[in-house]
């Protein structure tokens, strides 16, 4: 499954959010060195902003960089024009969207899209396209469009509201896999009820060929699939490899924030600063010996960082490994001392903890 950064367009259209043409630029130019198959960065018939950006990262990255348009002959110059590598396309599918954000009929949608399509390719352009609130859309429905477009690559498969949890998500993937073959259709999954990293797995093992991922879930409302957490589980529990340089996955990420401005909860899976500490006395113990007993997945394979922390929480084991470590005798007056000197003098990192066992008790 290909990976489609959405993070610069996304993250954009949130509240109060602003990004400059730098800003995106060099947060696009960040998520390159992940190797990621595409950069979703903006809407370019939105303005000049988003016009350069699209322009300069088509020039400067390695990822097919993708400029999103209506079917709307301006939106489509605006994204050729902007030299977009790939120009994607977007309708509702849904009776619901088209009555209220298109007005028009499905066979009106039909013939715009088909020839939207051609214009681009027409134009010396490659067509993607992502289908709103595909996922209420009856399963027939969708089929006619990936049999209308036999020449497009990819036909995205929007849950537009995160209305879908990876049941469903199956169920109408399995549906489509009568008729179309997956490896064209793609998924656009929005968090609104906390599914959209666990409806992107859900598709990839359906054998979906893309998916739209962002960093931290950035996004409207709730936000988008999150892509390091996608990229993490699919790594770990599947042994599947979705970008080239997995290793600078959280530097990447981090740094995609603090290009954007974007602050990040602690707590937030992968990426958060708290998410491989570990403190409590039971799980210290254990992981000075072997880290893997109390993790999924060692932090350092995707460039993040272990701490284990010392203090009054510490308890005997813990405390007699360190002393043991840092080559002092470990009888039990000692460790009840050091427990002592560490509940004082925390909580401190392994290094620290190691050093004030050298310092205080060290012969």
């Amino acid at each position: 499954m290909k990976l489609s950064d959405v993070t610069l367009r996304e993250g954009d259209q949130m509240p109060g959010r602003n990004y400059t043409a730098e800003q995106k630029i060099e947060a696009g130019l960040a998520l390159d060195r992940l190797g990621l198959a595409y950069i979703q960065p903006g809407f370019p018939v939105t303005g000049e902003k988003d016009r350069e950006v699209v322009s300069e990262l088509s020039a400067r990255a390695d990822a097919d960089v993708v400029g999103i348009a209506r079917a709307i002959q301006g939106d489509l110059d605006a994204a050729l024009d902007a030299e977009a590598d790939v120009v994607e396309v977007f309708v509702p599918a849904s009776d619901l969207h088209l009555e209220y954000t298109l007005g028009k009929t499905r066979a009106e949608m039909h013939e715009l899209l088909r020839d939207a399509v051609d214009y681009v390719h027409d134009h010396g352009g490659t067509a993607h396209v992502t289908l709103a609130d595909a996922f209420r859309t009856e399963p027939a429905q969708l089929i006619e469009l990936f049999e209308l477009l036999p020449d497009v690559p990819h036909l995205g498969l929007a849950d537009t509201v995160g209305a879908r949890t990876p049941a469903t998500v199956t169920e109408l993937l399995e549906a489509l896999a009568e008729s179309v073959d997956l490896s064209r259709a793609g998924v656009h999954c929005h968090d609104d009820m906390g599914c959209g990293t666990a409806n992107v797995l859900a598709a990839r093992a359906a054998g979906v060929g893309k998916a739209d991922v962002s960093v931290a879930s950035l996004g409207e409302r709730a936000g988008n699939s999150c892509l390091e957490e996608v990229v993490v589980a699919s790594a770990v529990d599947h042994g599947v490899s979705l970008v080239e340089n997995g290793a600078e996955l959280v530097p990447v990420c981090r740094e995609v924030l603090d290009v954007l401005g974007e602050t990040l909860d602690p707590r937030k899976a992968v990426l958060g600063a708290e998410t491989a500490e570990h403190e409590s006395g039971l799980h210290t113990a254990a992981m000075l010996e072997k880290p893997t007993v109390f993790e999924a997945f060692d932090p350092a394979q995707f460039g993040g960082e272990r701490k284990l922390i010392f203090g009054v929480g510490t308890g005997r084991g813990g405390a007699r490994k360190l002393l043991a470590r840092a080559g002092v005798e470990a009888d039990d007056e000692t460790v009840a001392a050091f427990l002592e000197t560490l509940a004082a003098n925390g909580p401190v990192e392994m290094d620290e903890a190691l050093a004030l066992a050298e310092r205080e008790f060290g012969r």
